[in-house]
Parts: structure tokens; C-alpha cells; sequence
């Protein structure tokens, strides 16, 4: 990425000092690309190099490697950089072998890749969890290396990733149909440190598994607790569930362009207090709980003056709706109208109702608003 970036992602590494790492999609390509070479040379690059879609060239060591008649297997370890990603450090695996002519590229789930069971997913049912653009960079591959050294470029290629199921089960493959193991992801091969660029994607494909499944009534949850809460008053199936975690801006902006008929949010009083506030991303990092909000959305529902002041100086969010509500004061509510309000803001008139509930940490509702937009 160019030192020279304005902004975007390369940006946002140059103001961070963080380092970036490669997605499970490039560490297959180039798992592939050593393969393959090695089936029609006989030798492995080590290292092996090969372009993202954007044009960078990486180069990758080789952490396995097998030659045998009609097939190679070469191995990548994956390097996320500064990334937390499940997958840093997963040894992810391609074992090419050779087809008749005519067969074009086919791709196969090794162990602890999954499969697509159900529909939504850019993927038809049945086929390995290999997204469209790795599968398009591995084709890309193949291809130059056929051209390079006489092969015809009809491959079964097979990805695997070493205690890939098990890596799984940390990740939204369960829930979204993905069964077997991870997926092999990546739109431009590179993880931007702290981006959580997998979560956001997980985001959106769950909006589109629950699309695809017909539901009209989803939710966007901070986390477990707020799921069993959500699933308590609407009794929503798994694939209605949206795991929003921080990311309420991914949510909403997805769905703008996706529109479900009604949309819940739900989440603890103090992050939602970000959202009513305008912050569309939660994280503590990066928002904070604005008490002097509070306390004025607190005047709003009937504080005195001393009220107010006591909320602006509360040490936390939870604090401040306690205080309120030994007063009398609806500050949850107002809270989850202010932030079902700035959810609507942002789907800009799309077809979507919102309604929004406040949760404590033990899952009981402190506030909520009615159902608006749509």
C-alpha cells in the first residue's frame, strides 16, 4: 500500500504505525500458484510471489510442501499482521491435480474448509466456503503459470486449513450454514490491522442469509446477552440474528442497500447511548459514552437542574440511568428513541421499520421505542 495514501486504508496504516497481513484468500492463491508450479516444473518457488487485485505483489515462504504423480500440495502460513483474526497463524493448505482438458478450474473443500448449506451466501449451496474473488485470483494464477510453463490450466484445486473446524467454530460459519469449517475470504487480499473487515463482512452476509431465507424481521445485537433478549420478546429463528457486535454503522448501511421489512437493535444502555448520540461505530476505542448527552436528554424527560448535573457527572453511563430512574426518569427510553431515530437517519428512507431496546448487562429492558420508519 502507498506511503503517499490521503486517505482510506492506507491511511489509516500510516497513522497507526500498525502492520498489515494477508487474508486466507491470498495465502490459498499462493499456496495454489506453488502447486501448480511445482506439478508442471518439478520445483517449488520459495517464495512464492503473486498479485492482489489492487496490484500489490507479496511474496509468501512455503511452510509445506509435496510432490507426487499428477498432484502438489504446497502449504502457507497465514500472517494477519496486527490484526486480531482467528486465523493468524493457520497453516492453510492447496493441493492441486491435474484434469482432463476442457474441466477449466474446480475447486474442492480439504479439511477444515466448509461447505455452503444454505442459500444467501455468494456461493450456491453444496460448493466449498471459497469466496468469488479468491476463487477469481486463483484462476488468475493458474492461468499464468499454465501459460508460463505449457500447461493447459485444467486443475481440481483442494483448500485446506490445518484445525480449520475447530478455528470455526469461533466465527459465524455455524450460524450462517458454512459447516465443516472457515472460509476462505479476502476482496483485495490484504487485512487492514483493527479494520474488523471479516466482522463487517459477516455482517453483510448475514443480512443476506437471512434475506434469502425470506425473513422480514431482523436484529442487530451487541452481543449474547441482547441476543437471548431480542429472541425472548420476538421470538426471531438463528438466521434472523445479526451479531452487530460495535458496528452499527455496518449494519445500517447494509440494510439501506438491502432493505428487510423491520429492523430491531438491540444492546446495552451504554453503547446504544453512542448510537442516540450519533456514533456508528461502538467500540470503547473509538466512542465514548457522551454524559453530557445524558444529561441533557435527561432535562428532556423532566430532570431538574441538580438531576442533570449529577448525570453529566456520573462515572458511568449505567450510573446515570440508575440515577434517573430512582427519579422517576425515562432516560432509557430516551435514549432508544434518540438512537432509533439516528438508525433512521442513516437507512435514509429506505424501506425499513426500526425499533430499538435497551438492555442491562443481566439482559433486563431499561429502555425502548416504538417501532418507526418503513
Amino acid at each position: 500500500m502507498s506511503s503517499e495514501a490521503k486517505g482510506g486504508r492506507g491511511a489509516q496504516l500510516k497513522h497507526t504505525g500498525l502492520r498489515p497481513g494477508w487474508t486466507t484468500g491470498s495465502c490459498a492463491t499462493a499456496a495454489t500458484t506453488a502447486a501448480y508450479t511445482a506439478l508442471l516444473t518439478g520445483a517449488f518457488p520459495d517464495p512464492v510471489t503473486i498479485t492482489l487485485p489492487k496490484g500489490q505483489t507479496p511474496s509468501f515462504a512455503l511452510a509445506a510442501e509435496e510432490l507426487a504423480e499428477g498432484r502438489a500440495m504446497a502449504g502457507v502460513v497465514k500472517d494477519a499482521g496486527d490484526d486480531p483474526d482467528v486465523t493468524h497463524g493457520a497453516l492453510v493448505r492447496a493441493t492441486v491435480r491435474r484434469l482432463p482438458a476442457g474441466s477449466g478450474v474446480v475447486f474442492r473443500a480439504g479439511p477444515g474448509v466448509g461447505t455452503v448449506t444454505r442459500p444467501g451466501l455468494p456461493l450456491p449451496v453444496g460448493e466449498p466456503a471459497v469466496n468469488p474473488v479468491p476463487r477469481q485470483m486463483m484462476r488468475d494464477h493458474v492461468a499464468r503459470v499454465a501459460a508460463a510453463h505449457g500447461g493447459t490450466g485444467d486443475v481440481e484445486i483442494t483448500v485446506s486449513v490445518d484445525h480449520g473446524e475447530e478455528i470455526a467454530r469461533s466465527t459465524w460459519n455455524p450460524r450462517l450454514g458454512i459447516l465443516g469449517g472457515l472460509s476462505v475470504l479476502g476482496t483485495t487480499g490484504i487485512v487492514v490491522p483493527y479494520s474488523c473487515s471479516a466482522w463487517i463482512d459477516s455482517i453483510r452476509r448475514g443480512v443476506d442469509v437471512a434475506r434469502a431465507a425470506g425473513r422480514t424481521h431482523v436484529a442487530g445485537c451487541t452481543g449474547s446477552t441482547s441476543e437471548r433478549t431480542v429472541t425472548a420478546e420476538y421470538d426471531l429463528p438463528e438466521d434472523a440474528l445479526l451479531d452487530m457486535g460495535d458496528f452499527a454503522g455496518a449494519v445500517l448501511k447494509y440494510v439501506r442497500r438491502h432493505p428487510v421489512d423491520r429492523l430491531t437493535i438491540c444492546g446495552g444502555f451504554a453503547k446504544l447511548s453512542k448510537l442516540a448520540a450519533g456514533h456508528l461505530d461502538l467500540h470503547s476505542a473509538r466512542s465514548q459514552v457522551d454524559k453530557g448527552f445524558l444529561a441533557a436528554l435527561a432535562r428532556r424527560g423532566g430532570a431538574d437542574a441538580p438531576l442533570a448535573e449529577r448525570v453529566a457527572t456520573a462515572n458511568t453511563g449505567l450510573a446515570a440511568l440508575q440515577l434517573c430512574a430512582a427519579a422517576g426518569v425515562p432516560l432509557g427510553d430516551l435514549v432508544a428513541v434518540e438512537a432509533r431515530d439516528q438508525a433512521l437517519a442513516v437507512l435514509r428512507g429506505a424501506p425499513v421499520a426500526v425499533d430499538v431496546i435497551c438492555i442491562d448487562r443481566a439482559g433486563t429492558v431499561v429502555g425502548r421505542s416504538a417501532l418507526s420508519g418503513g
